[in-house]
């Protein structure tokens, strides 16, 4: 592949390597999206008939806040890091040097577009790497603009963009790239593994799955059910993070679902389809899955569609059970169900068999139940009390774990995602102990090499 190999020529000139570079790069990117944003909300409306306010709040916003959080600190991660030396390498110093892959590829959703291509870029622009970004093929608008604002911003032998679909992405990921990162489904996830093993190739995958919301009887139910409601069908629910499903305690599910009815009234109005800030399904394929997936008979609320416009009110879906359908996979669009436990002792065995999902939410007041579930279960990352937000905290990973993915970022654990770290120590020519060279016959060296290495 040209592109890659004129990626690969730039990269060894060592252009990339200077801090003031880098710093620079992300300014530029920063200047760009702020000087495009009427367009990139506009692209996003098109895409997913997402609001300007939402666009800013949830995609460029966060975008820029990634951006500046990086140039305020790359200084200080790319610094050497000091080391203790063991007494057995004396005279000598140790430390680590983050050092960039070199080429990297990154595969973006249709989702959040924006977000979702341009926060992992930033990462890998912090850590000194060239990228080929390629977008998904779902958000042709955001796709466009994105191809616009990078072409004008960098060189394609700096970072590119590849648009296009299937063929596209299969051709991409034939190629020798030095880092992978990835976000999308499972399915592709495991496509995406495949190859990059051909390769030993490192990678990250940031998938999905089906996020529980553990409500106990000691939550603040019309609280919960006001953040449930607004992490849930944001974005149509098309979020990755977002409640898949609701498991509470029986005796507070009557409660729950009256305020949940309440709260989408509140937040989307008596007819959510006319509210111009309430978005649609990406597209006639994913619309006629999630229609697929309601049970009128289960539904309490909502549960209508408009195909014309591809939007699906908010839906709530009461008695539900494992077996459903809508339980079988990622509902990854505005349906809530929701399901009950009889003991808390019940969810241990239950959630422990399920695949590790990439987000869990519990509302609750009550301490021992906050310290089990948290110390206990295997998930990506979550929230005690609130959903989705913890995606927006610059200074913490976000990741999955098992069957929803592998390796992190945003912020300094980006910055660390797309950098290799390098152990250097470096030996003084002053003092050469001559224990470690042969012949080994001598028994006072062998009575020093224990004392150091004991």
């Amino acid at each position: 592949m040209e592109l890659l190999q004129q990626q690969k020529e730039y990269f060894s000139t060592g252009a990339t390597l200077p801090i003031s570079f880098r710093i620079a790069m992300l300014k530029k990117l920063y200047n760009a999206i702020q000087e495009k944003e009427a367009e990139i909300t506009k692209a996003l409306y098109n895409d997913l008939g997402k609001s300007e306010f939402e666009s800013i709040m949830c995609e460029v916003g966060m975008t820029l806040h990634e951006i500046s959080f990086m140039i305020k600190h790359l200084k200080g991660w790319a610094k050497p890091k000091r080391v203790k030396t063991p007494l057995a390498q004396f005279p000598a110093k140790s430390y680590t040097l983050a050092s960039p892959y070199g080429s990297v590829l990154i595969m973006s959703p249709w989702n959040y577009p924006i977000l979702l291509t341009l926060g992992p870029l930033c990462n890998a622009i912090a850590a000194g790497n060239t990228a080929i970004v390629k977008p998904s093929a779902y958000s042709p608008a955001t796709a466009a603009i994105l191809n616009t604002l990078l072409t004008d911003c960098f060189p394609k032998e700096y970072v590119a963009v590849v648009t296009g679909g299937r063929k596209e992405n299969a051709y991409l990921l034939e190629q020798k790239f030095d880092f992978v990162f990835f976000t999308g489904s499972s399915f592709v996830g495991k496509e995406v593994l495949r190859h990059t093993a051909e390769h030993l190739t490192p990678a990250v995958l940031e998938l999905g799955g089906k996020s529980p919301c553990i409500v106990d009887c000691t939550a603040d139910i019309p609280l919960a059910a006001k953040r449930i409601v607004f992490g849930k069908f944001l974005n149509c629910g098309q979020t990755c993070v977002a409640p898949d499903y609701i498991l509470c305690d029986k005796t507070v599910k009557e409660q729950l679902v009256e305020e949940l009815k309440k709260q989408v009234v509140a937040q989307y109005g008596e007819n959510p389809l006319e509210n111009l800030h309430y978005g649609k399904i990406i597209n006639q394929k994913h619309y006629d899955r999630l229609m697929g997936l309601i049970n009128q008979e289960k539904v309490v609320f909502g549960g209508l569609g408009k195909k014309q416009t591809l939007q699906i009110t908010p839906t709530i879906v009461d008695c539900v059970t494992f077996e459903d359908s809508v339980m079988g996979e990622e509902i990854f669009g505005p349906i809530l169900p929701i399901l009950t436990y009889e003991k808390w002792e019940d969810l241990f065995p239950l959630l422990q068999e399920k695949p590790k999902p990439l987000a869990l939410y519990l509302f609750s007041q009550n301490k021992q139940h906050i310290h089990q579930i948290t110390h206990g279960i295997a998930y990506g990352g979550g929230c005690i009390n609130d959903v989705v937000v913890h995606l927006a905290t610059t200074n913490m990973g976000f990741g999955g774990v098992g069957e929803s993915g592998m390796g992190s970022y945003h912020g300094k654990v980006g910055f660390k995602t797309f950098s290799h770290r390098k152990s250097i120590l470096h030996k003084k020519n002053w003092l050469d102990l001559p224990m470690r060279y042969q012949p080994y016959h001598s028994k006072f060296y062998e009575k020093l090499i224990r004392f150091f290495l004991q």
